[in-house]
């Protein structure tokens, strides 16, 4: 499975995995292993057979113990599987064992989840980022890369280095050339996404991000409120690049951006590399933390639990949140209302039905509601910039008159933007229609 290989076309056989995992003892390989049958679904790979080992711990050398090598040797040649992946994140060494003892091509969890990136990101910036990912996982790893080389010359003591060390030193060398070149892109337009944050800042339009486990249907819910197109196939990872939409309620405008999923074991790499898209979390006035209410309690909790420990990661733990319980039009009556005993407080809803999207509408207007305070200006005609300076905020005008002294307006603002129009302010803010008396 070559990094950034497309899903399989219609009429074309998916590459054959075969899937490993070494489990503590007592755990579910059921339940474990659900998600990893995923992450295959999602990169285009149909599962061929499994092997699960319990230990309390990997081996060293050949992550499963080596009586289970041996079983799993026989069993992905049994099963034709073109390549093995582990459920874990190997050292270099252990996936060069590996491949050794197979003779197969073995990928771990990161380089799975890597590969899925390549697929489905889009813009350039995600594109940027899964391959800075790559580069930085994969430069360790290249010593494998042309091992057969150096076996063909320089020895201990020989005074020259083979043909394969030469090659490996210059390819690690253009590889961190590569990574330097991505690193500055990825600053020019984190440099750009900055300025439009400030923009949007300037506007004073609340900025409310949507962040969750993967597939918990943050862009279904997001397509929901704002009428947006992105795509919710039903896979893992199904959005990498941030779409950001407007939304309006009670006359109040609001932006709402949908970032990428994420995962149990996140690798680290990829929370790097996504810094810039998952900056948008952290700059945003509220959270909405989207929650699949149909998982079965124990993955809900782990689920929600990854969710928290990416967000501390990248220091948006401080940022308000709600908690959305989506999914709900998939319980019956009972299961809703164990849900909201184990979570009171959550909003439940169901992106795909609009089932409380209403109450979800008007608990984010609760929440920023402290950032609007309710003011009364007349603007002269003559000032008529002013008006479009105002309206420019998206902030909610509650009434406007025009009268012979100029146009009346009742608006909430938000307290740090009140200064810009002291000259115009009214003192005692009742209703126009009793000033107009």
């Amino acid at each position: 499975m070559p990094h950034g290989q497309p899903d399989p076309a219609p009429g074309t056989e998916p590459e054959r995995g075969f899937l490993v995992t070494v489990l503590q003892q007592g755990a579910d390989a059921g339940d474990e292993l659900a998600e990893a049958r995923e992450l295959l679904r999602a990169a285009g790979v149909e599962p061929v057979g499994e092997v699960v080992q319990h230990r309390a711990t990997p081996d060293p050398r050949t992550y499963v113990g080596k009586g289970k090598l041996a079983e799993l040797k026989e069993a992905v040649s049994e099963a034709r599987a073109e390549c093995v992946i582990v459920d874990a994140e190997l050292d270099p060494s252990q996936q060069r064992r590996l491949e050794d003892a197979l003779d197969a091509r073995v990928l771990d969890r990161t380089q799975l989840i890597l590969d899925i990136f390549a697929q489905h990101a889009v813009t350039a910036e995600g594109k940027l980022q899964v391959e800075l990912a790559q580069l930085e996982y994969n430069l360790p790893r290249m010593r494998g890369m042309w091992l057969h080389l150096e076996r063909t010359g320089g020895g201990v003591g020989a005074g020259r280095r083979g043909p394969g060390e030469t090659q490996l030193e210059t390819d690690r060398r253009l590889a961190r050339r590569r990574i330097g070149v991505l690193k500055e892109r990825l600053r020019q337009l984190e440099r750009r996404r900055d300025t439009q944050r400030k923009g949007r800042r300037a506007a004073a339009t609340p900025v409310i991000a949507l962040a969750g486990y993967t597939n918990a249907g943050k862009s279904t819910l997001l397509n929901a409120l704002t009428d947006a197109n992105v795509s919710v196939d039903d896979r893992l990872f199904e959005t990498l690049d941030p779409t950001t939409r407007a939304f309006e309620e009670d006359g109040r405008r609001y932006l709402l951006t949908d970032t990428v999923g994420f995962i149990r074991r996140l690798p680290h790499q990829l929370v790097e590399g996504f810094a810039a898209t998952l900056e948008e979390t952290h700059a945003a006035d509220l959270i909405l933390h989207i929650v699949d209410g149909s998982a079965p309690d124990a993955r809900l909790d782990e689920n929600v639990r990854a969710v928290e420990s990416v967000l501390a990661e990248i220091d948006a733990d401080q940022v308000p949140r709600e908690l959305v319980l989506n999914k709900v039009d998939a319980l019956d009556p009972f299961r809703r209302r164990r849900l909201a005993n184990r979570f009171p407080g959550a909003v439940t809803i169901s992106a795909r039905t609009g089932e409380g999207l209403d109450p979800l509408r008007a608990r984010i207007a609760d929440r920023l509601s402290d950032r609007f305070v309710p003011i009364r200006l007349i603007v002269p005609y003559a000032d008529g910039r002013v008006l479009t300076e105002l309206y420019s905020l998206g902030a909610p005008i509650e009434e406007r008159a025009d009268r012979p002294d100029g146009v009346h307006v009742l608006a909430r603002l938000p307290r740090s933007e009140i200064g810009r129009f002291g000259a115009y302010l009214v003192a005692e803010p009742g209703s126009l229609a009793e000033h107009g008396r």
